[in-house]
């Protein structure tokens, strides 16, 4: 090899041509060195992956595999070099990511930036996800720097039904404990005649409207139905039931927090709610799950008072509005302005109601809108996915995601096999 008494980092851009001609790969010495001038410390940190996209952008899959080859040949020759500059001989190697939560093998050891980018290849025939690609981080210990190189197949989305069963589980805990505590409000109603209703600017120029309320839940039916055949239909519907689930739990958990500490008046006088005492604890449970079993619905026969600030149907509303939208493709705009009106019309049912306040609902709205916002950035964004400050502050979010990388395609499939008629017929 030429100039193999001198060290490679320091070979020039000739005796890097001169490399690339011993190798057998003349036709990029153009390209490699006279168009991009890479010299001897560009050849030990060059990756497949830099070979694939651009500005080289490599076409022909056994000249990009043969360079790759040659290249970690070179690597692994000159491995105290690359020690001394910070790089990693294996750079090349693609390794996948193993089954199971360990948000793809992170220590503990601290914040760390990415160093490098993932590669992420798109068929488009199956748009089927597979990539390669290094990602290097830096770990600090003892005062001194040390890189581990980390290798992240992007692209990936396990199911984890397990992961899905658990966060049912939370969601049906949480209504459970919403409905207990929504008793508990119950008690504690403020008596109308000493409370009457706060002063509200809508519920003081728009008239009642009797039926209005049955028609807000209507409108959350309709959208429940929506979801649910696109959770049918969808590839990855257990990453959607999951999501959901999560969000919808964390939801109410906070809205139990927020009407047991701040009992308001009633929004107005055709709401026949007094201070109820339902005895001992039995009762008291016997009530919940009558609530509980009714989803807390009016067309269930279930109904509530004290359970303000903030409005538990704005939330359900809005939440499946906000995921038919995210999950179904961006050209259906039928489907996407069907969901908008529900849930715009139905925000106004409940206000024309007048069974909450108009603060209620714009609480429930904005509080609904930017945990799914925010849910769904951290989700997408890799390098907030696995850091150190979403692991503290939001443990249940890196725990179900953290084998979900990068965003949620829009794909469907039928989810059931062709019966056999079906198989015989058509095959």
């Amino acid at each position: 090899m030429a100039s193999s008494e001198e060290a490679v980092s320091a070979w020039s851009c000739l005796q890097v041509a001169k490399w690339l001609q011993d190798e057998g790969f003349g036709d990029y010495v153009d390209l490699l060195c006279n168009q991009h001038r890479l010299d001897g410390l560009g050849v030990l940190a060059l990756t497949e992956a830099d070979l694939r996209r651009p500005p080289l952008g490599l076409t022909v899959l056994g000249d990009i595999k043969r360079l790759a080859v040659a290249l970690r040949r070179l690597q692994s020759q000159n491995r105290a070099q690359l020690e001394e500059l910070g790089l990693q001989a294996a750079a090349l190697s693609v390794n996948s990511v193993g089954p199971g939560w360990r948000c793809n093998d992170e220590d503990d050891g601290g914040d760390r930036g990415y160093d490098g980018t993932e590669l992420r290849l798109r068929s488009v025939g199956d748009r089927h996800r597979h990539g390669a690609g290094a990602l290097l981080c830096q770990t600090h210990s003892n005062g001194r720097c040390r890189q581990q190189q980390r290798q992240q197949l992007a692209g990936r989305l396990d199911p984890e039904v397990w992961k899905t069963a658990l966060s049912a589980l939370y969601v049906f805990s949480v209504c459970g404990f919403t409905a207990f505590v929504m008793v508990i409000v119950h008690e504690r109603v403020p008596d109308t005649r000493t409370y009457p209703p706060l002063p509200d600017i809508f519920l003081d120029s728009v008239p009642r409207i009797p039926w209005a309320f049955a028609m807000a839940e209507a409108c959350a039916v309709i959208l429940c139905y929506m979801f649910l055949l696109i959770l049918l239909l969808h590839k990855n519907r257990s990453i959607l039931l999951r999501r959901l689930c999560s969000l919808m739990g964390t939801v109410f958990l906070l809205r139990c927090c927020t009407m047991f500490v701040t009992s308001l008046s009633v929004p107005g006088q055709h709401l026949k709610c007094a201070s109820k005492s339902y005895g001992d604890t039995l009762g008291k449970i016997q009530r919940a799950l009558a609530i509980w079993s009714g989803l807390g619905m009016t067309l269930a026969g279930v109904e509530t008072c004290g359970d303000y600030m903030f409005s538990g149907h704005t939330v359900v509303i809005t939440m499946l509005n906000f995921f038919v939208t995210e999950y179904t493709p961006r050209n259906w705009n039928l489907i996407h302005t069907i969901s908008w009106v529900l849930n715009l019309f139905g925000i106004f049912f409940i206000l024309a109601a007048h069974e909450h306040y108009s603060i209620d609902v714009f609480i429930a709205f904005y509080i609904t809108t930017r945990l799914f916002l925010y849910y769904h950035t951290l989700a997408n964004t890799r390098a907030y996915q696995h850091s150190r400050r979403a692991r503290i502050w939001f443990p249940m979010f890196s725990f179900f995601e953290c084998n979900v990388n990068g965003p949620v395609p829009n794909q469907y499939h039928w989810p059931f096999n062709k019966p056999a008629f079906m198989k015989t017929l058509i095959g």
